[in-house]
Parts: C-alpha cells; sequence; structure tokens
C-alpha cells in the first residue's frame, strides 16, 4: 500500500486554471441563454485577473526564494497552462459567442463595420465625452514613461517626423479614462434594427490621429499590465492596522508587473519596448485577439434590451412555515433552529432579525463579523443605527479581506464614529469565520440568539451563491459564539468551545480526527465507512493524507470541491476509492458541508457546518468556525439538499482525474442539483 506523504499532489496553480476552464465551459453550452454564456467569458477574465495579482505573484516570489519551493519549470508550466486557456477564451468569444450575438441582432460594430451616420455621432461624442479627458504623453528625457496602474487601460503608438518643438519623440501613450462607459449603445435610429455597440477602445483608435496633429500614427495598440496586488503590511511593527491600510491602499496599484497585455496586432517593436518597460520577460507577454479586457463587456450585458436572452429570474423563498411573516423571529427561534439554504431560501429572515434587533428596546447588545458586506449594506446601516439607539454594538471587521479593504475601511470608521466598539481581529490572522449574535433580556434574564453561516453577510451575492445559514436559541451554540467573540476581542487564553470548532486552534485537528475514526472503522470492517465534504478548496497536505488513508482503508471518499484540488483521485491503490466532484451552475457553489460516518448508530456520524475551506491558511492562519449539525431533521436536509443532489448531478457536474484534468460528467437533458433546488423552492 502506497504511503499517502510520498504521492506528488497536484499543483495548486494548475489546479485554480482547471476551475477556470470548467467555467469557461459554461459559455459553450448551448442550454445557458446567450447573454449569460457572455457573462461566463467575462467572470473567467476576472477571475484571471485575481489570479495573476494574487497567486501567479506568489508563485513568482516563491521561485526566487532561496529556498526552492517553486522552480522555474512550474512557473512556465502554468504560464503556458494560463496562455491556452485565454487563447480559447477569445476563441470560444470571436467564433461562437460574437456570430450568435449577431443572429440576435446585437452588434459590436468597429470602425470600419460603421457607416456613414455612425461615424458622425462616433465622433461627436468623441468630442464631447472623450477627448476633453484624453492626455497624451510623448515620451523623452522631461516626459519619462508615465506610472501605469494595475489594470489600467492604455494605448501606445508610433509617431512619424517629430514634434512641435523639433523633437524626435516617436512613442506616445494614452490612457482610456476609467470614468467613462467601455461600452456605448448606439441610438436605435442609427441602428438599423440592431442593438448596435461600440467599444470605448474603437472610439479612441478611431480618432487616434487627432490627438496628434501634423503626425502619422504609423503603429498602436491597446496594452493593460496586471500587477502583483496582494496588500501586505508588517501587522508586527505597525501602531493601527486601519491607517497601515488605508496608507497601502494608495500604493497598490503601482504594485510589482507580472503581465501585459496587448492586442494581437501589436507589432513587436512596441510590445518589446513596454516588456523592457515593465521589467517583464517574454513569457509575460499575452497577445489577445479582441477587447484587452473581457470584464468590461458586463457592461454590453446589462445594456442589452433581450430578457430572454439571461437567465429566468428567480425569486428566492421565504421559509413561511418556519418563520411566519407576522410572527417574531425571537419567538419562532424559542421553538426551534431554522436552517437556511441560500439562494433557493432568502436571505432576508437574516436582515429581520438584525432589523427586529435593532428596534426591540429588550434588545441590549448585537455582535457581529464582517468580512465582505459590500461597499452599500443594510446591515451595516443597521449596525449604524443600532448604535445611534444606544443598545451595545460589537463589530469585527476583517479590513484585510483582500480587496474589499477599502469597503471595510470605511464601514469601520462609520461605526466607530457613532460609539460602536470595533476590533480588527487578532494580529497576523483574518476573521472568516461568520457569526452574529443578539443578546436580548427575558424575563428578568439574558437570552442569545445568533446566525450561523458558511457564506457572507452580504445579500447581493446570497442570491447568487450557494450557502447555508443557521438561525438558533440554542443555548451551547449561542455560548459558543459568545466565546469566540470574546476570543477575538480580548487577549485571553483559548478556551474551547462547548460545540463549535475554532480555527486555528481545533478545527483541524478535529477534522483528523474524525478522518482517522472513519479510517479505523473501516479497517476494522465497516463496509459502510464514509466521508462527504463539500468545500471550494482542498490544498491541505494533513488532510489530504487523511483522506486518501481513509480511502486506503475501504471508506468511500465523495468531494464536491468547486475549485482547488490538490488530491488526485482514481490513481490504483492510492486514491481509487475517492471521487472528486466540481458542480459549475448558474449559482457559485460556496457551501461547506462534512460528513463523516463511521457506525451505524445515531453516535456513529458527525456532520459540520463551516466557514472554513479545506487548506492550511483557513486551519491555521484564519479565525473560522465549524458547528455540527445535531437535530436529526435538519442534519437529514442538509444531506438531502447540499450533498445527495451533487452527488447524483449528470448536468453541471465535472469528474476530476488522477492528471489534474476534468471532465464533464453528461450533459444536457441530465439532473441539475442548483435546477432541482431551485424547482423544489419555487413549489
Amino acid at each position: 500500500m502506497t504511503d499517502p506523504t510520498s504521492l506528488k499532489l497536484l499543483n495548486r496553480e494548475q489546479a485554480i486554471l482547471e476551475f477556470n476552464r470548467r467555467v469557461l465551459a459554461q459559455a459553450q453550452r448551448e442550454d445557458v441563454p446567450l447573454l449569460e454564456r457572455l457573462r461566463y467569458i467575462c467572470i473567467v477574465s476576472s477571475n484571471l485577473d485575481e489570479f495573476f495579482e494574487v497567486r501567479f505573484a506568489d508563485m513568482l516570489d516563491a521561485a526566487r526564494d532561496a529556498l526552492g519551493t517553486v522552480s522555474n519549470q512550474d512557473v512556465d508550466r502554468v504560464g503556458r497552462a494560463a496562455h491556452t486557456l485565454i487563447d480559447e477564451q477569445y476563441l470560444i468569444f470571436n467564433e461562437q459567442l460574437t456570430p450568435l450575438l449577431l443572429k440576435q441582432r446585437i452588434v459590436i460594430l468597429n470602425h470600419a463595420d460603421r457607416d456613414e451616420p455612425q461615424r458622425r455621432w462616433v465622433q461627436k461624442f468623441f468630442e464631447r465625452e472623450v477627448r476633453p479627458l484624453l492626455v497624451p504623453v510623448g515620451l523623452d528625457p522631461a516626459h519619462p514613461f508615465p506610472q501605469v496602474a494595475n489594470k489600467s487601460l492604455h494605448f501606445i503608438a508610433r509617431l512619424s517626423g517629430k514634434d512641435a518643438f523639433g523633437r524626435d519623440n516617436r512613442i506616445a501613450i494614452v490612457k482610456v479614462p476609467r470614468v467613462l462607459p467601455r461600452v456605448i449603445k448606439l441610438p436605435a435610429n442609427l441602428s438599423d434594427g440592431h442593438q448596435a455597440f461600440v467599444l470605448l477602445t474603437s472610439v479612441i483608435r478611431a480618432h487616434l490621429e487627432e490627438l496628434f496633429p501634423g503626425r502619422k500614427v504609423e503603429a498602436f495598440s491597446q496594452f493593460r499590465v496586471t500587477r502583483d496586488s496582494d496588500l501586505e503590511v508588517d501587522e508586527e511593527e505597525i501602531a493601527n492596522l486601519r491607517h497601515a491600510l488605508r496608507s497601502g491602499l494608495t500604493t497598490r496599484h503601482f504594485g510589482r508587473a507580472v503581465r501585459l497585455e496587448v492586442v494581437n496586432s501589436c507589432p513587436a517593436e512596441l510590445s518589446e519596448f513596454l516588456l523592457e518597460q515593465f521589467g517583464l520577460p517574454a513569457a509575460a507577454l499575452y497577445r489577445v485577439n479582441g477587447p484587452v479586457n473581457l470584464v468590461r463587456l458586463n457592461e454590453l450585458i446589462d445594456l442589452t434590451d433581450a430578457p430572454e436572452l439571461r437567465f429566468k429570474p428567480f425569486e428566492p423563498a421565504w421559509p413561511t412555515r418556519r418563520l411566519p411573516r407576522h410572527r417574531s423571529i425571537f419567538e419562532m427561534l424559542r421553538k426551534g433552529d431554522v436552517l437556511l439554504h441560500h439562494p433557493f431560501e432568502s436571505f432576508d429572515p437574516v436582515v429581520q432579525l438584525l432589523r427586529e434587533a435593532v428596534e426591540d428596546p429588550d434588545v441590549l447588545a448585537i455582535k457581529q463579523t464582517i468580512y465582505r458586506t459590500g461597499a452599500k449594506s443594510e446591515l451595516m446601516d443597521l449596525l449604524i443605527e443600532a448604535s445611534r439607539r444606544g443598545k451595545e454594538v460589537m463589530a469585527v471587521v476583517e479590513l484585510k479581506a483582500r480587496f474589499d479593504e477599502e469597503a471595510n475601511i470605511n464601514w469601520a470608521e462609520r461605526l466607530e464614529a457613532v460609539g460602536a466598539q470595533v476590533v480588527y481581529g487578532i494580529v497576523g490572522y483574518k476573521t472568516h469565520a461568520k457569526l452574529l449574535m443578539v443578546t436580548r433580556r427575558e424575563n428578568g434574564k439574558l437570552r442569545r440568539y445568533a446566525h450561523l453561516s458558511t457564506g457572507n453577510y452580504n445579500p447581493k451575492t446570497a442570491r447568487l451563491y450557494t450557502d447555508l445559514g443557521l438561525l438558533t436559541a440554542d443555548p451551547d451554540l449561542t455560548a459558543d459564539a459568545d466565546t469566540v467573540f470574546r476570543q477575538l476581542a480580548s487577549l485571553g487564553k483559548f478556551k474551547a468551545p462547548r460545540r463549535m470548532l475554532l480555527a486555528p486552534f481545533n478545527m483541524h485537528s478535529r477534522m483528523l480526527e474524525l478522518l482517522a475514526q472513519v479510517e479505523a472503522a473501516a479497517r476494522g470492517g465497516y463496509k459502510a465507512a464514509r466521508v462527504v465534504v463539500k468545500i471550494n478548496a482542498l490544498t491541505d497536505a494533513e488532510l489530504i493524507h487523511a483522506l486518501l488513508r481513509a480511502a486506503q482503508a475501504g471508506a468511500k471518499v465523495d468531494l464536491i470541491v468547486r475549485g482547488a484540488c490538490m488530491l488526485p483521485p482514481g490513481l490504483p491503490g492510492v486514491s481509487d476509492n475517492i471521487v472528486v466532484r466540481s458542480v459549475v451552475g448558474r449559482f457559485l457553489e460556496h457551501s461547506r458541508v462534512c460528513y463523516f460516518r463511521w457506525a451505524e448508530a445515531e453516535e456513529g456520524e458527525a456532520l459540520f457546518l463551516s466557514s472554513a475551506d479545506w487548506m492550511s491558511r483557513n486551519m491555521f492562519r484564519r479565525i473560522e468556525v465549524a458547528w455540527p449539525v445535531q437535530d436529526p431533521k435538519l442534519r437529514q436536509r442538509v444531506i438531502d439538499e447540499a450533498l445527495q443532489p451533487y452527488l447524483h448531478d449528470t448536468m453541471d457536474a465535472w469528474q476530476l482525474g488522477p492528471d489534474g484534468r476534468s471532465v464533464r460528467i453528461g450533459g444536457e437533458g441530465g439532473i441539475s442539483a442548483q435546477q432541482a433546488l431551485m424547482r423544489r423552492f419555487s413549489e
């Protein structure tokens, strides 16, 4: 039997790219509405931006590290895979989606495609809206290459002749203003029955030469640079984390360059010049056949009037039987816990709980963790109102939630301004746990209510992500929630919660213990030994090895991993008892569920919901919670809704092979877990 610790795990970065390949495949599905197919193209572009800003940048740092944990060959291999994925993305956009959009009379017009009335309209738009904001910079010793911010779009042009001062400055840079829309819809009277659009870059390109009177533009290209954007501060050396991060946000946009994008017609002379300016090797150049930055085509989707080309609207259900709208949520929770399954069920009960707490004079205190709430948030407004009304409000704000730092800093400052107690968690650890707790005076005693969740306190993403939340008045769970908040606010020693698991203290070790229990049962001949884990990523080596040991002992292991998975399944004698699935559908799979079975009796199984993925950073460098679902009815409901449908999905599911490549299971006409759940809750 192979020792699991000797097994070479799959590469994490390639696993992330493989996930994006699965997302990109959605753009090719004929059963997906056309504008939604285009949206998947945009999602992949957004995901890849973050991949280069964070993961690939970290990989480059590791390759330079003296420890040699990442080789240059690893970097080259991942870089080639990224090139292949991006080329495929543009191929799908150009050869599949663009012709299909044209059939639906939706067209993006280049300058050559525009007729004379359309060109006149574009000319007026350029003069009125665009030209006043353009500042061409001719390069010379007095005008060096400008600072180019992360992901900002520019043109580079090579000019003929000399300027008005007789200088031979042949290279010029033009920044595309971020304040302008990237997609402009032409008036209906100029569109010949179509919905016609022009891209801002096409408008500038058509009038580029007008920016350089008396000179000819000999060659030009759009370009965009992606920079290392992971915000790093030395938390041990600073006195105020919020002030340090606020300062760091101003320099984040100018980190080390990691990728350069140009259009495929860019002359080699210009691309080589840009690579030199950004200090990048040739492998970092990405020539694209179409608009640089496909993310901005989301604007076209929003501007297009074609509801039949989008997903049919889905309205999440309110859990009427468990939470009648006209009854107090506190009253109903005293009768029993309520499980919410988003986005199939509404997130509104969570908002209603907080609203009721704000308005109830018997509520004395509210505590909440804040990770990703968005720049606008009714929940945050309610916390501010609660503090104004004199309630004790404690907000644990995670200032280092990647790319949400500015929004969270702003919320922290607004909360502090009205007297709320704001803490930033523990130095060196991100607070990723999702907890809301309300303390209420009832019959002369204090009673706690809580909401625990696998997802963020963001009503917008709660309509797009699958997550599980528990509303509870259970004395043990609410006491555990209070313990976590005290741990985050104080400097006391760790006190183990009664039923919750808390990373970085005991979550990892408890998961290993449960896996070892399943392994022992399987070795002892228990044929139904079972592990089912639904998470977003699996990269922690110890947990992977424990899964392999359980599988080698005879336990059946099913893993539903949305994103990166480093465990290679299906290897004979090593991992052939493990199946790894990924489900990519209309909603982003985000819930985390861990199920273990080692005996027939009810005491022989455990089911946890969690905020944590099975990654080392979640287990050791974040504050995370997991909690058991002990009510038999709720536990069965989690199994029936969040596990079983995904294990039997034959439409949106992919199966991972031992080489790290995924193969789609089934196809059109199969069973979709998400669609089945939508139907169930609609009924």
